[in-house]
């Protein structure tokens, strides 16, 4: 959050906000559970639809919804957990490709997950990896959703003999490995997020050098609560409202690169621009999520690291 606005809430509460980074969505769930009842603090942000149910049934959340919950905020409520958990923002995880480089080697880009293991994309293709990273746990999903519990292993052994490179996170696929992401990378496909392509913009220029492949995306929801427990519910409540305020739900792109659930605010104008969102993105179900997540990761694991 730009630092105004922080300084804004504690003066219009009175309250000190302190915020403490817990790694990606999985890693921040799983130190919730371990310090369920005892909790590091009194709210949190960052859960995400992958790993909601799992606070949820692990009981580390206190019911709390705000008064002032933006209207289109219920369309990403996670099923069963609306009371507990408050939509802040999504994005679409998706493959990104870069035009340029792929107009300057005379190769048509890919379209679909099917196509990243064909071998004219041979050695091309990044990714962080599905254990380590939430957008990497997302890409998976997809690949999960598109082919099915019981074919993803084998899209998965294709992809990896296809040359796939799988990072630990984000920051190294992108601003690393992918041509377009400024460290000089060699792979001009990368999964990121719709979101992506309005940064590639380059100065002086009109129009993004990537494109997000948007029958690629898995639907990312990233949820605000109060933690069970917490000594002081009262301030945990005012940062849940501050979360879903227009002044913090304008400021969400450009900060955390993710679409506000309010969509009464105003999004930059390269933003409203070039960032979509998917028409139809991939689904997996929470329950189902929950219930296999462990052995997906597993199976996963098992493929694409050895």
């Amino acid at each position: 959050m730009p630092e105004e606005l922080v300084t804004a809430f504690e003066a219009e509460t009175g309250w000190d906000l302190t915020i403490q980074s817990s790694g990606d969505a999985g890693e921040l769930t799983n130190r919730l559970v371990l310090t369920a009842g005892s909790p590091i603090g009194d709210a949190v942000f960052g859960i995400d639809n992958t790993y909601g149910t799992r606070a949820l049934d692990e009981g580390v959340l206190a019911a709390y919804t705000p008064s002032d919950l933006p209207e289109s905020a219920e369309e990403h409520a996670l099923q069963g957990g609306a009371a507990y958990l408050t939509p802040v923002d999504f994005g679409d995880v998706c493959v990104n490709v870069d035009d340029v480089w792929f107009a300057n080697n005379g190769i048509a880009p890919p379209q679909t997950l099917t196509d990243l293991t064909e071998p004219e994309y041979e050695d091309l293709f990044v990714t962080p990896g599905a254990s380590t990273s939430s957008p990497g746990m997302a890409f998976l999903l997809a690949t999960i959703g598109e082919f099915g519990p019981g074919q993803w292993q084998g899209y998965w052994e294709d992809l990896m003999a296809n040359g796939a490179k799988v990072t630990s996170g984000w920051t190294d696929a992108y601003t690393v490995d992918f041509t377009a992401g400024g460290g000089g990378g060699d792979r001009p496909i990368v999964l990121s997020y719709a979101s992506s392509p309005p940064f590639t913009i380059p100065e002086g220029g009109f129009q993004p050098t990537t494109r997000a492949l948007m029958e690629t995306c898995f639907r990312q929801v990233e949820y605000a609560g109060v933690l069970e427990g917490a000594e002081n519910p009262e301030g945990a409540q005012a940062v849940v409202d501050w979360l879903v305020s227009p002044q913090v739900q304008a400021s969400i792109p450009d900060s955390m690169f993710m679409f506000p659930v309010d969509e009464e605010v105003e999004l930059p104008e390269l933003w409203a621009q070039w960032a979509t969102v998917a028409e139809d993105p991939i689904v997996v179900h929470p329950d189902q999520i929950e219930a296999e997540r462990e052995t997906w990761l597993r199976e996963w694991a098992d493929i694409a690291t050895g």
